[in-house]
């Protein structure tokens, strides 16, 4: 290896003409590719095909039709949506709503489809027809049925009557003609008329287009945003620990080099950006200084020492080869280990990742000592006052290392303790902050309405024409009533509701007759009579399929997160179970399946990680040509993964989809210090024949001010992904920054310390 390692550093400062136009060149055509790069703005990224929730919930479409939706809250400032104005609102924007492109279906107060009896005839007619001509009592009359009808309660008004809501259904049609843009933007118009026509109405946008919008509009912000941010603290950091233009310089070609050119090779793969493979280029741009500082430190502590500085860049080659190839090989499959994640979004952030940083590796080895074997650069001889700091601390470790070693594993005992209080739940709504409109829309609409999480039951008969069969009716209704006795329930829609209206509609509106039909075929013939009457566009197919062998209930739940959403599924699976095993099903829904998706994720990673650590411990012993130290380097390597997440159990507790990726994700980031410390260690123990404390104070002077500023880099970069307004972004960013913080600290402190103690002992 010795021999490779000064064969490549002379190729380099020899080569150096050929090398720097060369590997320009790669860059710029790999670069190319970014040309390819797509957002995607569908929220269902986050789910694998092979997602058996995500097949249940396609499967329930397909029955009941898929659809989207927009979803317009209006809330007068008066607090009483029963006033003429109000409805006169209401009554306009549910006409407008059908102008927005691909809306399929409006279901509002106004064309609320009410029943009554006239005669022997059943008629249906909007609840609300000319809002400015009503009189108050016709007012009143519609507010007592509107708060009277539990399928508007909670749904589309508020039981005070303050707060009503628009819903849009949007089909997508398989034509590839939908765009998002389309009809955000109308969405959008709308919303900016409501509120110039009516300013006494608090208009409130949501629904799930806005949330897809939002997915596309998350990456596109952190990249204007973070980027810029990023390149500045990198370079303020590079300046200050370099102070050196012309090595600040290649410092930042070879990371403009790297990111551009993972970015570009994931154009040509045909990779998608979404919100979390987007922080691809400020995760490549962090981890690309390490390996440029390590061999940019060595070259000028050898240049202060008195060597030329051709002979102090093939040095550095010498010294650095092995310890930047492992780093960038063991971050590689960290990042690569995320292809086992069952979220594509992650697969994708790793593989761009993993290019970006063997591309670090290529230009920070062959491109940036070329480049400063042709530039003037020049160092003043002697050594640093950051030289004497690392000295000192090293001298500091050395003669207090008994007692630094256990307060080390006191500290490691202490916050690995807080993985007990660990509990798996994410709250989707909440992976935006309050900057997106969308968020406090829909933070308002769970305080107010029923809220977006839902959980749709697809209630099978098991025979055709089933649906009208008195028990199968009442059994459906059991399991209604039991839903809309838990605590968490805000509305249930079934269509129990409409039989039993109908039956008393039937009756001369007799109150006394709103219960369901308790014969067969009067419940079919009733289901006929109302659907013939039903406007277009208002029909029941998206809640009864075509057979009318089952019909769809959806039960609404304000923001009460995955693990709320996954026992309130279990407890009404197991009601099935007891009074009805023949209809026994899953609950479905985007809602079930984010709540799905972390625990999923954690266990596919935790095999991914379990496979990355053996591939890196192999790599290290290897490497090394040492089974004890190759050991020993997986201490500081495994624990801060444990402490970070131990940190986050005691302040935080609640972990989601961005936290179950961390293991594998920070292994290979946090073995660029360990490497590189003990790489010098053992060089001091092999060729200079240094005893174990020397060692370690031969190790702290040459590479410790290398690990200071990479680790400085590295917090700062991951520090500023913690200020994305997108939740999983924000809490992988810090998550990663506390994990490195915790890596520095052993490598400095626990590390040394235990070499020296298991070195004596030997």
């Amino acid at each position: 290896m010795q021999k490779i390692e000064n064969w490549i550093g002379a190729v380099v400062v020899k080569y150096r003409w050929f090398l720097i136009p060369c590997l320009i060149f790669i860059a710029l055509l790999s670069a190319n590719g970014m040309r390819f790069l797509e957002f995607s703005n569908d929220s269902r990224m986050f789910f694998s095909k092979e997602n058996p929730q995500l097949q249940a919930l396609e499967a329930l479409e397909r029955t009941y039709t898929k659809v989207e939706n927009v979803l317009y809250l209006l809330a007068p400032k008066s607090g009483n949506i029963f006033e003429a104005k109000s409805l006169e609102a209401i009554e306009f924007i549910t006409e407008q709503s059908w102008q927005i492109p691909f809306s399929s279906r409006v279901d509002s107060l106004s064309n609320y489809q009410h029943t009554k009896a006239f005669e022997d005839d059943l008629m249906v007619a909007d609840l609300i027809s000319n809002a400015p001509s009503l009189s108050p009592q016709e007012i009143l009359d519609i507010k007592e049925i509107a708060l009277a009808q539990p399928m508007l309660l909670n749904s589309m008004i508020d039981k005070k009557g303050s707060v009503t809501a628009i819903n849009i259904n949007i089909i997508k049609p398989d034509d590839g003609s939908y765009e998002i843009e389309d009809v955000t933007t109308a969405a959008l118009k709308l919303d900016q008329l409501m509120k110039d026509k009516y300013p006494f109405l608090d208009v409130y946008l949501t629904g799930g287009v806005m949330i897809d919008a939002a997915f596309g509009e998350a990456p596109e912000r952190d990249i204007r945003s973070l980027i810029p941010l990023m390149f500045a603290l990198l370079l303020f950091l590079i300046v200050i620990s370099l102070r050196s233009i012309l090595a600040t310089t290649a410092t930042l070609l070879v990371i403009i080099f790297s990111t551009i050119t993972g970015l570009g090779l994931a154009g040509w793969m045909g990779i998608l950006l979404t919100p979390a493979s987007a922080n691809a280029p400020v995760i490549i741009l962090t981890l690309a200084v390490a390996d440029s500082i390590h061999i940019l430190v060595t070259i000028f502590h050898q240049m202060r020492s008195g060597t030329a500085r051709h002979k102090a860049i093939q040095e550095s080659i010498r010294v650095n080869l092995q310890p930047v190839l492992i780093t960038s090989v063991s971050t590689a499959i960290g990042f690569l280990a995320m292809n086992f994640s069952d979220a594509p979004p992650f697969r994708d952030l790793g593989n761009i990742v993993a290019m970006g940083v063997m591309s670090a590796f290529i230009y920070s080895v062959f491109f940036m000592p070329a480049l400063m074997a042709v530039l003037p650069i020049r160092v003043k001889q002697g050594e640093t006052e950051k030289s004497k700091a690392f000295t000192l601390l090293a001298d500091f470790v050395i003669g207090r290392r008994t007692a630094i070693f256990w307060s080390m594993i006191a500290l490691i005992l202490l916050t690995s303790s807080g993985i007990s209080k660990i509990h798996l739940n994410d709250e989707f709504i909440k992976y935006f902050d309050h900057s997106y409109p969308f968020r406090i829309a829909s933070d308002f609409s769970a305080e107010h309405l029923a809220g977006l999480e839902i959980i749709d039951w697809d209630l099978d008969s098991g025979e055709e024409g089933g649906i009208n069969d008195p028990e199968y009716l009442r059994t459906v209704e059991n399991f209604a009533n039991w839903f809309r006795e838990q605590p968490e329930v805000r509305h249930v829609y079934t269509i129990t509701d409409i039989m039993k209206r109908l039956n008393q509609n039937m009756h001369g509106d007799d109150p006394d007759w709103y219960r369901l039909p308790e014969q067969r075929d009067l419940a079919a013939q009733y289901l006929l009579l109302y659907e013939m009457n039903l406007p277009f566009g208002l029909d029941l197919n998206n809640r009864i399929n075509i057979d009318k062998s089952s019909t769809r209930m959806t039960v609404s739940m304000p923001n009460i997160g995955t693990a709320g959403v996954l026992d309130l599924e279990r407890r009404g699976r197991e009601w099935l179970m007891t009074h009805s095993p023949d209809m026994t099903t899953y609950g479905s829904g985007l809602s079930i399946i984010f709540s799905y998706i972390s625990e999923r994720n954690i266990h596919s990673m935790l095999k991914g990680s379990i496979i990355a650590l053996v591939l890196i411990s192999f790599i290290m012993i290897a490497a090394l040509r040492d089974i004890k130290l190759g050991i020993i380097s997986l201490i500081p390597n495994l624990m801060p993964a444990f402490m970070a997440f131990g940190v986050w159990g005691i302040f935080v507790g609640q972990v989601g989809l961005a936290v179950s990726v961390m293991i594998a994700m920070t292994l290979g980031i946090v073995v660029d210090d360990t490497v590189h410390f003990l790489s010098k260690y053992q060089r001091a123990r092999k060729e200079h024949k240094m005893n174990p404390e020397d060692s370690v104070r031969y190790a702290f002077n040459t590479v410790g001010s290398a690990i200071w500023i990479t680790t400085l880099a590295l917090v700062g970069g991951f520090g500023v992904l913690s200020f994305s307004g997108f939740q999983i972004n924000s809490h992988m960013g810090l998550m990663t920054t506390i994990t490195i913080i915790f890596a520095l600290i052993l490598d400095f402190f626990f590390l040394p310390t235990l070499l020296i103690k298991l070195e004596n002992k030997k």
